[in-house]
């Protein structure tokens, strides 16, 4: 072992030579020059060619990932030997395969299928095969599920003029004005139509997946929420009526909601009023929160136009809906405090008796739907009802049609007479069969 002297005289020279070395300039470690790169600066709008550049080179990476994805034919020959490779007893109408099997058709599928033969994808689809099988059917429906969303996500990354992820509000509009061709149900649209479809196809992505107001949705969240499904269920030729008529994206949807704003719309001047939209539904909304719409939503000259009355109808139709109580919420929440308290409340409710009133019925006391709501909504403070509140309930869209809708506040106030004419129907029914 080395004295202290030693150590001292050692730690002394490599001092000197590292200062020597730092004071001369002379870099000896280039460790940092092996640390990979990870941050590319997007090019300025002036740089033409470098974003150029980007473009193509975005679009040769699309394309080899759209290669890498299984055709129609590949997608065949799998399911071919799935078929081949079934292991009895058939559970109901169901062919089985085992794990061994299973790893056999992946080792003939190709390497395109790698990823869906593993342990993880298998265990995913096991559940009470005594066996210890999955469903073939199943596991063909969860490859076909995956390729699609690849297929859907590298179609709507084209879109992605940034080339950030995420699509703004002209870019979904492309996507599926080029998207209506290919969509038979849309068939009978008239191209004069397109753009009004168009818009209001586009409007419910971004009131239900920006709703802070971005401008932009996440190419992911489109692919995680089911309005694609809904919007590409028109390739179906024989969609029934009731699928067409719940679908906000089908032709008969579409026309009836700008049917209706044609017909609110009595000036023609393409714009409504508040007058003309106190029309809306059953025309029992109160004045009181027709004048918060208009305060709050952007409007031209007083008047709003047909996107914001998208964004209007969304909200009403979907009450239950987070994004539509949050678009309400803030109608009701006057002074911006982030709740409502008994004075808001009571400011909302006065037009409701006010219209009860007006219609010869006798009004209800304030302070016992007051505490109704509060008994509904059981917030955390018991003063003030935050939107979370109103979520976390359940029970939103109950307590704001009782606050702006006079319809909604009878329909709430004669609910026990409701069911019971609905329990009386339905024996009428039972009796008669």
């Amino acid at each position: 072992e080395r004295n202290e002297e030693e150590k001292k005289a050692e730690e002394t020279e490599l001092f000197t030579k590292y200062y020597t070395e730092w004071r001369s300039g002379v870099e000896t470690d280039e460790s940092y020059k092996t640390i990979p790169r990870f941050y590319y600066k997007l090019p300025a709008e002036d740089e033409v060619l470098l974003q150029k550049l980007r473009e193509e080179s975005r679009a040769v990476f699309l394309q080899r990932k759209s290669r890498e994805l299984l055709d129609n034919e590949e997608l065949q020959n799998l399911w071919f030997l799935l078929d081949k490779h079934q292991v009895p007893p058939v559970s109901g109408d169901e062919a089985m395969i085992n794990y061994e099997a299973f790893l056999q058709v992946g080792e003939k599928a190709g390497p395109k299928c790698r990823n869906f033969f593993t342990a993880r994808v298998y265990s995913k689809l096991l559940h009470n095969d005594p066996y210890g099988r999955i469903s073939i059917m199943q596991f063909f429906n969860y490859v076909m599920r995956k390729v699609w969303l690849h297929q859907t996500r590298i179609g709507l990354s084209l879109y992605d003029v940034a080339g950030q992820g995420y699509l703004r509000e002209s870019d979904l509009e492309n996507y599926i004005l080029e998207l209506i061709p290919t969509l038979p149900q849309l068939d009978g649209l008239e191209k004069s139509f397109y753009s009004f479809y168009v818009c209001t196809a586009v409007r419910k992505f971004f009131f239900f997946l920006d709703p802070l107001r971005t401008g932009k949705i996440k190419i992911q969240d489109i692919l995680a929420c089911s309005f694609l499904d809904d919007l590409l269920e028109l390739r179906d030729e024989e969609l029934s009526k009731e699928s067409q008529e719940s679908n906000w994206f089908s032709a008969p949807s579409a026309l009836r909601v700008y049917g209706q704003y044609l017909n609110l719309d009595k000036d023609h001047n393409g714009m409504l009023s508040k007058e003309e939209l106190s029309r809306y539904g059953t025309a029992t909304l109160t004045s009181v929160f027709l004048d918060r719409v208009f305060q709050e939503c952007l409007t031209y000259d007083g008047e709003m136009d047909y996107k914001t009355y998208l964004d209007f109808v969304l909200a009403l139709e979907n009450r239950k809906e987070p994004a539509a109580l949050q678009y309400i919420f803030k109608l009701l929440d006057m002074e911006n405090l982030g709740y409502l308290n008994v004075f808001s409340l009571n400011f909302f409710f006065r037009a409701i008796q006010e219209q009860m009133k007006l219609h010869g019925q006798e009004p209800v006391f304030f302070q016992d739907v007051k505490d109704e709501i509060f008994d509904m909504v059981k917030p955390k403070d018991p003063y003030k009802i935050t939107l979370q509140d109103l979520v976390n309930s359940c029970q939103g869209d109950t307590v704001v049609s009782i606050l702006i809708d006079l319809n909604g506040f009878w329909t709430y106030e004669n609910r026990e007479m409701l069911v019971a004419n609905d329990d009386s129907s339905n024996t009428v029914d039972l009796d008669e069969t």
